[in-house]
């Protein structure tokens, strides 16, 4: 008899297992293959319909980014990119649908990749990660984002429509591990009413800058009579923070390098390092430039300087042009506002990043932002295990679908960043798109309008994208500091060294000697970085 009852339920538990159902929940996972084919739709519709086969009927997705304030389609591609999939498999009788749990938007691009890096151990990270490609290597490196170079190559068409350069700071030995997002010049700003006051001729500068013949000791002469002549408070004013990217610009002014092919191995170039550090410091200690500007405060001290015309020259963000109209920086009549399109165009000229000095090229530097996937993206989500892959492509073409022609460059014109896609680069140039865009007749989801309707009020029109058009040709000059996992903790040293040649607790030649020490003093810094070069003997700056 006893026998015979454990026969039963032996039978019993044979055949729940059979049927797949436990506590009457159904566990069997129904085919799980989706071959990518690159065709949009019918991708799609597949994996809608593998979801549904397994009982999925949500799948959450959280997108994190950072950035300028107007930047903030770097998460609102990503919902656009969900109600676009979403109205597909509606259309297809697939009830399924995507829903973004969390548009996490911060305006430090750094403070954000240390908070995906301390939360992705926890699988606390965003699923989709928008940040500078000078990250891409290491969160490549550990694991953290996933390989997506087998997807992509069903979507090459879609691929070749990038700029092949960006596509390359995607890259991380060889494999492709995002999608670019966008990018931009850093222009040197230069306020047509200071430098009026004062005598600088303005007319054919830019060709003057191309050519070499305007270089940083002119800047420094004019900033210095601006200054003496109680034209403007400061000379010059620049970003602060990491010395990546910015700052940087003047090891390439210089003619210097921070990479070597050969090698593989990051560059200290000795004799360029010293040159900008001498700027720096020429600047800060003849009182051109604020001793302690690495740690002014963005909206209530660079900004306004710069708006305010307390400066001549700024180095700063293509973005700069329509964060400026959009955030309330400018308070010289008493309450604060935002800039109108006709005075961003009437009070500042902007010109490349000149040579450093005769001899030298004048540069720019771009900082790629690149759309990443988590390695994990997902796993909130029910079945992962058994549906990580689908998961996965279906992340993929979340990308995809993000990096729409129009998504691109509604992000391009509302933030005045370079669009990464030619047919984005064509709908910039389409009045009626443009037209379309200020009064928000776009098929676009109602949440993406209500996020964006304030900074397209403020900053779509022709002043605008005619700033675009005008400053693409920078990126014929740009430079890109180098894709290695190493290259932020280097970047990090050279900011210190900024900041104590600023407020003049080293010599250029102490600081020089400082980034030196740190990086041998780093073991794994040392095995990565080469010390080329010797300090120049007698070198002067301003030259004349």
């Amino acid at each position: 008899m006893r026998a015979a009852a454990l026969l039963l339920v032996a039978l019993v538990l044979f055949g729940v297992v059979a049927s797949g159902c436990i506590g009457g929940e159904k566990a069997e996972t129904s085919s799980v293959e989706v071959q990518l084919t690159g065709d949009f739709t019918k991708d799609v519709v597949e994996i809608g319909k593998v979801l549904e086969q397994n009982g999925i009927k949500e799948v959450k997705f959280s997108a994190w980014g950072s950035g300028d304030p107007n930047s903030v389609m770097r998460v609102y591609g990503i919902v656009e990119a969900a109600r676009r999939i979403n109205k597909i498999w509606a259309d297809n009788g697939i009830n399924v649908e995507i829903v973004i749990t969390d548009t996490h938007y911060v305006a430090s691009f750094q403070d954000a990749y240390k908070e995906y890096l301390s939360k992705q151990p926890l699988g606390q990270a965003g699923d989709f990660f928008v940040n500078s490609y000078a990250f891409l290597p290491t969160l490549a490196d550990e694991g953290y984002i996933l390989d997506i170079t087998d997807y992509a190559k069903a979507y090459q068409s879609v691929i070749d429509d990038f700029y092949p350069s960006l596509i390359e700071a995607s890259k991380f030995k060889g494999k492709l591990y995002g999608l670019p997002q966008d990018t931009e010049a850093r222009p040197l700003y230069i306020r047509k009413d200071v430098a009026a006051k004062i005598g600088f001729d303005l007319n054919g500068l830019d060709g003057k800058v191309k050519n070499g013949e305007f270089t940083w000791s002119d800047v420094y002469y004019w900033a210095k009579k601006a200054k003496e002549s109680g034209a403007t408070e400061w000379g010059l004013v620049h970003r602060k923070g990491s010395a990546h990217p910015d700052l940087i610009q003047f090891i390439f002014a210089f003619g210097g390098k921070l990479y070597d092919e050969n090698t593989g191995k990051l560059v200290v170039d000795v004799p360029a390092v010293y040159k900008w550090l001498y700027v720096e410091w020429k600047f800060a200690q003849d009182g051109l430039l604020p001793k302690d500007i690495m740690s002014w405060d963005w909206a209530k001290q660079i900004h306004p300087a710069i708006v305010e015309g307390r400066t001549l020259f700024d180095i700063g963000g293509t973005w700069y042009w329509t964060e400026w109209q959009t955030k309330q920086y400018y308070s010289k009549e008493g309450s604060p506002r935002g800039l109108k399109p006709d005075e961003v165009k009437d009070w500042f000229y902007y010109t490349l990043f000149p040579a450093g000095e005769k001899g030298d090229k004048p540069v720019t530097l771009s900082q790629p932002f690149v759309w990443m996937i988590n390695s994990k993206a997902g796993q909130q989500n029910s079945k992962y295990d058994e549906l990580e892959d689908v998961y996965h492509k279906l992340a993929f073409l979340m990308l995809i679908k993000a990096s729409d022609p129009d998504i691109n460059a509604i992000h391009s014109v509302i933030s005045a960043h370079l669009p990464v896609r030619k047919e984005a680069a064509k709908l910039i140039k389409d009045e009626k798109w443009l037209s379309d865009l200020k009064s928000l007749n776009l098929d676009l989801s109602q949440e993406v309008k209500d996020n964006i309707r304030d900074i397209v009020q403020a900053t779509v029109n022709p002043v605008n994208a005619q700033f675009l058009a005008d400053v693409s040709y920078m990126l014929e000059y740009t430079h890109l500091a180098p894709a290695h996992p190493k290259y932020p903790a280097l970047a990090d040293i050279f900011k210190e060294a900024v900041d104590k040649v600023l407020r003049g607790e080293m010599t250029p030649e102490e600081a020089v000697n400082y980034i030196i020490q740190k990086v041998q003093a780093d073991p794994e810094l040392a095995q990565n970085v080469e010390i080329q070069g010797e300090i120049p003997e007698d070198w002067k700056f301003p030259q004349a």
